[in-house]
């Protein structure tokens, strides 16, 4: 048969008879049994060596997509193509379709360009960031000894890391933290799924602030929880107002997003004790926690917590660029 190779411009011409033709048997173009050009007719036709092409039939007949017979020639194998009923592409609903969660999820604006005047919140002047220097001291690092060791690096992140990180929130923030209780995650959508994959089962309830973050609240959804509103006043999250059965709560209490009022304190050592009663966990994510116009910082609820309750999140990169690529801390 005559069959079409195009071979203009191309460097590895082995490789691109063996990718064409590949194609054309995945297609259907090409079906099964049917019988190739022999390989001294095709090399005459594309203008090659028979070699060449003899590479390329046995690097198809090697992955079963073509079988050679003696004195008979090469033919489709007939497991190497689909079926003539197959050929055409079907769109199976639901085989590659996202949870229904995210069809009713609006497209970010993050990326869109901004107008004159960006309102964007969150965005500081990154032409005051010290470049050069950050430059130089991720070079130092990336020298070291222990990138340099060739082997995966300990899941919960670098541990020089984890370590100036548990300093700093000890200084800064007051929590008292190790470097083994630090994982270093890319930012808090990845650090509420790693607590909540580890925390939840499908059906779960989950309390979080309304108004809230609600990417948090799509993400529990997206995992199967139950999730419930939870109304804020003036004095934070209203505690009497929780779900008797939710099996975690998330809060911002230092920093109430969206309205910006603080936790008081009556409110934190009630939702603690609630906690308790009802065995259920707090996530408290106390971002943007270095960001503000004077005086010290409400402590995190964490410094409250006695018995273990209270997963803290932290982020580090919002100290340091706008697009927090250094991540947040699961602490």
């Amino acid at each position: 048969m005559d069959f079409h190779v195009s071979l203009v411009g191309r460097n590895d011409l082995s490789g691109e008879i063996y990718r064409q033709l590949r194609r054309a048997i995945v297609n259907g173009r090409l079906r099964r049994g049917e019988l190739l050009p022999p390989t001294r007719e095709l090399a005459q036709h594309l203008s090659v060596a028979r070699t060449t092409v003899t590479v390329a039939y046995d690097r198809l007949a090697g992955e079963g997509f073509v079988t050679s017979r003696v004195g008979a020639g090469t033919f489709v194998n007939e497991h190497g193509a689909p079926a003539p009923h197959e050929t055409k592409r079907r769109r199976v609903d639901g085989a590659l379709r996202p949870l229904r969660i995210w069809d009713s999820i609006p497209l970010s604006a993050a990326f869109t360009r901004p107008a004159q005047f960006d309102f964007r919140t969150g965005l500081p002047d990154a032409s005051l960031f010290p470049h050069d220097r950050w430059r130089r001291l991720m070079s130092r690092q990336l020298r070291s000894e222990a990138v340099r060791a060739g082997v995966y690096g300990d899941p919960a992140g670098y541990r020089g890391l984890r370590e100036a990180i548990a300093r700093h929130i000890g200084v800064a923030r007051g929590v008292e933290a190790s470097a083994d209780d630090v994982t270093v995650v890319s930012g808090t959508q990845q650090a509420l799924d790693v607590v909540a994959r580890s925390l939840l089962t499908p059906a779960d309830r989950v309390a979080v602030e309304d108004p809230g973050y609600q990417p948090a609240r799509w993400l529990f959804e997206s995992l199967g929880a139950r999730v419930n509103g939870v109304p804020v006043d003036q004095h934070g999250l209203v505690v009497d107002a929780l779900p008797r059965h939710a099996r975690l709560v998330y809060v911002t209490p230092s920093h109430q997003y969206p309205l910006g009022v603080s936790m008081a304190l009556s409110r934190r050592r009630a939702l603690l004790a609630w906690a308790e009663r009802n065995h259920a966990a707090i996530v408290e994510d106390d971002y943007d926690s270095e960001f503000r116009f004077g005086g010290r910082p409400i402590e995190p609820l964490q410094t409250l917590d006695t018995i273990g309750q209270v997963v803290y999140i932290g982020s580090v990169g919002a100290a340091l660029f706008a697009a927090r690529f250094l991540g947040d801390s699961i602490y």
